[in-house]
């Protein structure tokens, strides 16, 4: 059967995955020690995987790290506590934190200084959110859904602010921020969205494909939000979606009847992983391509100066 894979765009790495990626090969390149990384540096199996085999050492904590070594910080951040315990124990820390999740640190600090408390939506346990919890953790409530919200009791209704996990569904988060408005009617904004321009593009350009597919595949790992909330969006416009490591995650009984496959990657997701599918699903009949752009990144982010090469 031959088959159309409409492949969205724009897809894979945003600027703070390639960042923290980058990070971490230049500092395996300066150093002759094993390079440590606190959690994954982003989540993607793969490029976790090729990581360690470069000689990365992922870990939880910190205490797993040995006194005065290499220690990277993810991307998706780490509360002060992380920091001090590093300072403390003379880790040489090189901070690959997205800077649109250092934005969200320092409006919560801000946030919090001026008295509000800082209402946080986010998915709890993720580790974004743990950081962000982290930084005034006595003035920061956690809400994850807009039930939640709607049943939130605070001390000082009249000085809230509300910030979010930059990686969220911007339309479950609206839902929920209308929520948090009808019950604090002087609920404050963050100046600027928090859920990241690579979040809010990669849903943009499922949207342009899901309504026409009979099938969505999203090439990303199953503790990556952002591509967790590209499968939610397509199914909620009826089309059955499945979130997938690579091509060998692909069962062939999705495939039955589906003509017109669409494709994408969430934004730790490296592009060659998209080109494996669509290879694989040549082996199966002929396959037409068709890409549709919605618009076009162009974001770049300065790497830490600890590793930035010599100007």
């Amino acid at each position: 059967m031959e088959r159309t894979v409409l492949l969205a765009a724009p897809r894979s790495y945003c600027a703070g995955v390639e960042r923290a990626i980058e990070v971490v090969e230049r500092a395996l390149e300066q150093s002759a020690a094993p390079v440590y990384v606190r959690k994954q540096i982003v989540h993607n199996t793969y490029v976790v995987r090729e990581l360690g085999k470069r000689g990365t050492v992922f870990v939880d904590e910190l205490d797993e790290v040995p006194d005065g070594a290499t220690v990277v910080f993810s991307a998706h951040g780490v509360s002060p506590a992380v920091r001090a315990e590093a300072a403390r124990r003379g880790l040489d820390v090189i901070d690959a934190t997205c800077p649109l999740v250092t934005k969200v640190h320092s409006e919560a600090r801000r946030f919090a200084g001026r008295g509000d408390t800082v209402v946080l939506i986010g998915h709890a346990g993720h580790e974004e959110v743990e950081g962000t919890m982290g930084v005034a953790p006595e003035r920061t409530v956690l809400v994850q859904t807009a039930a939640e919200a709607s049943a939130l009791e605070l001390d000082d209704p009249e000085h809230v602010t509300y910030l979010t996990q930059t990686t969220l569904s911007a339309d479950e988060t609206a839902t929920i921020v209308e929520a948090l408005k009808r019950r604090f009617p002087h609920l404050k904004p963050p100046p600027s969205d928090d859920i990241c321009y690579a979040t809010t593009n990669r849903q943009h350009a499922l949207r342009s494909i899901a309504r026409d597919a009979d099938l969505v595949l999203v090439v990303g790992s199953a503790n990556s939000s952002n591509s967790e909330r590209l499968v939610e969006l397509s199914r909620s416009l009826a089309t059955p979606a499945h979130l997938i490591d690579g091509a060998a995650d692909i069962d062939p009984a999705w495939l039955e009847g589906a003509r017109v496959v669409g494709l994408t990657a969430g934004a730790s997701a490296p592009d060659l992983l998209v080109d494996e599918v669509i290879d694989h699903l040549r082996t199966l009949g002929p396959v037409d391509v068709t890409e549709r752009t919605v618009t076009t990144e162009d974001v770049h982010f300065a790497l830490p100066q600890h590793v930035r090469p010599p100007s």
